[in-house]
């Protein structure tokens, strides 16, 4: 979602003087794939276009499968109680900036159900204070570390259930990471599926777990800020009418991009928000192959799809095509009208939109609401979205009811030691020379340098929505972040470390210093570098960079001050505050470069959590949750920059396929600086004694049969006086209700196009609530369940060599073995902490879909005839144990 609506805020730059990236050297790639980097599955090489995207109708109606049968039955019964009006007002939002949160729907005050809250972000409440900043998504996939992904999700699900909120709008996977440079990246995890899909689920978990409906998001292939929406884009000065299409084939879409939402809707994820791009030029809340049979039909999704804010362009086609709530309500940001709310009742009494079809949306939304416990944990709205102050209007745009708005609830709890924990175990020891760190704190002189190593001068808050590189990076920006309670900068950090030990410490913050920096540098006996490379969504450009970055170099001259540092002190060590990859250079082969961190965004405790591990308290266990290349061509995927369909949606080709980061390395033979999974410790682990197990399993069993029929829960009255809007009510102005105008629902609708033939626009077989044929990779939440059964059992015996305690975390990769398949996809991991001079044992399940390829003839997952490899080691390219699956 987005704060403003197609707004492009431009950085404010007064006190910077120069280009924050200083040192590109590769201009942005007019095409979303470099040349000789397509798949070699011509399925996906080929897929350049006119892309399409098949209908599927109608929407599978919700069935309590899976653990939701309890939550089905308590909704079902309550839906049951509803009028039209009241299954409409709760599945339509009331607009934006109407009430508190960024989201609301309509509420039903008869049978006490308030109105739902949905609220930002995927790493804290955002517009509030008294909460906490936690890292990034991208830091929690480094830390490879499934207790603290859920740790973190149970965390933010408590701080959102203590402010009053009903759904929390995260975790994302989408973007999953398909190109380097996407805006953002930062707030899913890891370009890998198997990496994402696994955190992915224990933070849905640890949401849920404290009573609070997670959103997964975005569905799907969303995979870059440019063109996302027609009007933002225009507002940049792209002359286009519709919103950028990813076109992407059925192989790479099961085996590659829904890969983690499979796993989203099998850990119980209660919502799923639909996103602002087509996908094979239709649009994603209104795409009834992505909804209604990849969603709701293959995986069997109990929960429900609720619209990005303004990603909703239709009413009947919308509801057809699997969308259950929109959101924020209104067709665009404050102007009372709406594609639901009025014209949904209209298309339900005049039979566009078939009750049942409405029932359906009520009862995932409310079956939602109970299955995660919001009857048991809901409190009341204690903040607003729009304003910190205390008093305030509660219909913000309407400046209607002036009130008690904020009442400065403190959710934070203890939370700074986890975020302090997830920031150190996320710091990815990259380079470590002649055992250069830890530090002792006792060293002669420690000199710090950096814009990145000191505070924003306007403060930690001081641009909206951290729409500025100002300062140490601990969060990217756009709509997925969260106030600052305070941020502890490496600086203070670090300061306070030498001077409790009552040595010298001093620091440059101005990385155009020049003098002063050579000075400074030919001093220190350690110099510690801070360096960033910044992104996030596409409504605000910062230092031209419209959510996406338009390369892949360090920002604010952060090269140049790398080397000009380097050249005067032997011992100079580099930190990175970055959304994801970016070019080293020759940093890592630089003899006065001693040591090399990537520290990602850690949140609110940034600069205690990297002197933990500067000082050794804290032993680096973290890897690389992407791939660190030598050049941008490297990756293979790229961005699409340039509308390269005039006027139209611009297309980008998925043409890569499956490959995609270390996939792309290893099919193009490329050597990588740093491989994924790749990260450094303060001792050393030895891999022994692989064995697999392979188990006694069932031959896998094609989901066959039909649904039941869709449940009718109301049988409304077709009498139109009953919903026209009450004589004695008044009206909030711009407040999208779902009465009627008038009793004339033509009047009503106020639409030029009211009264077409419905064979104009409502798909064949839409309206069918008959039972239908299930899908043979469908049977339960997540797909057919026998894709989870386990084949094979993997151990391995892993040793710490060293003097010190420490974590490694161990990886799995299999081979599919086909002509077509990636050299090696991550299939398991597990991060052990590990004695000195002791030995643990690694553990890892082989499930059937870790093994399978989708086969788009079956429309299912089969097992090839390749022969099968599993590969054991500490990354991607350093795997020293290999066993074949027989």
């Amino acid at each position: 979602m987005q704060w403003l609506s197609i707004a492009a805020l431009s950085l404010a730059t007064s006190l910077v003087t120069v280009n924050a990236q200083v040192g590109n050297s590769t201009a942005p790639f007019p095409s979303s794939t470099y040349p000789n980097a397509s798949s070699p599955d011509p399925q996906a090489a080929d897929f350049t276009g006119p892309a399409f995207s098949p209908p599927f109708y109608p929407s599978p109606w919700g069935s309590g499968a899976g653990d939701w049968a309890s939550a089905y039955e308590r909704a079902r019964a309550f839906v049951a109680q509803l009028t039209l009006l009241e299954k409409v007002n709760i599945t339509t939002g009331v607009g934006w900036q109407s009430e508190r949160c960024v989201g609301q729907t309509g509420s039903v005050p008869r049978l006490g159900f308030r109105s739902l809250c949905l609220q930002d972000s995927p790493l804290g409440v955002r517009f509030t204070d008294y909460n906490s900043a936690f890292p990034a998504g991208v830091n929690v996939a480094a830390t490879w570390d499934r207790g603290l992904a859920y740790a973190r999700g149970e965390a933010m699900g408590q701080e959102h259930r203590g402010k009053g909120v009903d759904i929390q709008l995260g975790p994302a996977a989408g973007p999953l990471g398909r190109a380097p440079a996407s805006g953002r990246n930062w707030e899913g995890f890891s370009p890998d599926p198997a990496l994402t899909g696994v955190l992915f689920a224990e933070t849905i978990r640890g949401i849920q777990d404290a009573g609070v409906i997670a959103c997964a998001k975005h569905f799907i292939v969303n995979e870059q800020e440019h063109f996302r929406q027609a009007p933002e884009a225009q507002g940049y000065g792209y002359n286009i009418t519709d919103s950028l299409s990813s076109n992407v084939d059925d192989v790479t879409m099961h085996e590659t991009y829904l890969w983690p939402f499979a796993d989203a809707v099998r850990a119980g994820v209660g919502s799923i928000m639909c996103s602002y791009n087509q996908i094979n030029n239709s649009y994603g809340c209104e795409n009834s192959h992505i909804l209604n049979y990849l969603l709701k039909g293959e995986l069997d999704f109990q929960g429900f799809v609720l619209s990005d804010w303004q990603a909703q362009h239709s009413g009947v086609g919308s509801a057809l095509a699997g969308m259950d709530m929109s959101m924020p309500g209104d067709t665009l940001f404050n102007t009372g009208a709406s594609y639901w709310g009025t014209n949904l009742t209209v298309a339900i009494l005049n039979g566009t939109v078939p009750e049942w079809r409405l029932d359906d949306m009520a009862v995932r939304t409310v079956a939602a609401w109970y299955y995660v416990g919001r009857d048991q944990s809901q409190v009341p709205i204690n903040f607003d979205s729009w304003t910190l102050d205390t008093f305030g209007y509660q219909h913000y745009f309407a400046e209607e009811v002036y009130t008690l708005v904020n009442e400065h609830v403190d959710v934070r709890a203890e939370h700074s030691t986890l975020v302090r924990q997830i920031g150190s175990a996320s710091t990815v020891l990259l380079k470590n020379n002649n055992s250069a760190l830890p530090l002792t704190g006792r060293e002669k002189f420690t000199a710090v340098f950096g814009y990145d190593a000191g505070g924003n001068p306007y403060g930690p808050n001081g641009c909206p929505d951290r729409g500025c590189d100002n300062g140490t990076l601990a969060m990217a920006w756009g709509s997925g972040t969260a106030n600052f309670p305070y941020l502890v900068t490496p600086e203070t950090a670090i300061q306070n470390e030498i001077v409790s030990n009552n040595g010298v410490f001093q620091s440059i913050t101005d990385n155009y210093a020049g003098t002063q920096i050579q000075s400074l540098a030919s001093q220190a006996s350690v110099a510690i570098v801070f360096v960033n490379a910044d992104s996030g969504e596409g409504f605000i450009s910062v230092d031209g960079n419209e959510g996406d970055r338009q390369n892949l170099t360090f920002w604010q001259g952060g090269d140049v001050l790398i080397q000009n540092v380097s050249a005067l002190c032997n011992n100079t060590i580099v930190v990175m505050h970055t959304v994801g990859p970016v070019l080293l250079g020759n940093y890592s082969e630089n003899p006065n470069i001693t040591a090399i961190l990537w520290a990602g965004l850690p949140g609110e405790q940034s600069g205690n959590s990297i002197a933990d591990i500067l000082y050794g308290r804290v032993n680096p266990g973290a890897k690389l949750p992407f791939t660190l290349g030598a050049s941008r061509e490297d990756y293979g995927a790229d961005l699409l920059y340039i509308p390269n369909n005039g006027t139209a949606a611009p297309q980008q080709p998925f043409t890569e396929g499956n490959f995609i980061d270390y996939r792309a390395f290893d099919q193009a033979d490329i050597t990588p600086v740093y491989e994924f999974g790749f990260g450094l410790s303060y001792t050393t682990f030895a891999y022994s004694n692989l064995r697999v197990n392979k188990l006694n399993v069932s031959a896998y069993t094609p989901t066959t049969g039909l649904t039941s029929a869709a449940p009718v829960l109301g049988n409304s009255t077709n009498d139109t006086t009953q919903y026209e809007l009450p004589s004695n009510f008044s009206a909030i102005p711009f407040y999208i209700y779902p009465y009627l105008n008038s009793s004339d629902l033509e009047a009503s609708a106020n639409d030029s196009d009211y009264g077409l033939p419905e064979s104009t626009y409502v798909p064949a077989g839409s309206q069918d609530g008959s039972p239908q044929p299930r899908l043979a990779a469908s049977g339960a939440p997540g797909g057919n369940p026998e894709l989870y059964d386990v084949l094979y059992q993997v151990e391995a015996t892993i040793t710490n060599n060293g003097s010190v305690p420490g974590d490694e975390v161990v990886q799995l990769y299999v081979s599919l073995g086909g002509p077509y398949d990636p050299k090696t996809v991550l299939r398991g991991f597990q991060r052990l902490s590990i004695q000195p001079n002791n030995s643990t044992t690694f553990h890892a399940d082989i499930t059937r879909r870790d093994i399978s390829n989708w086969d788009t003839s079956a429309q299912n997952w089969v097992i090839s005839s390749a022969p099968k490899t599993v590969y054991v080691g500490s990354s991607s390219r350093t795997l020293p144990l290999s066993a074949t699956l027989s």
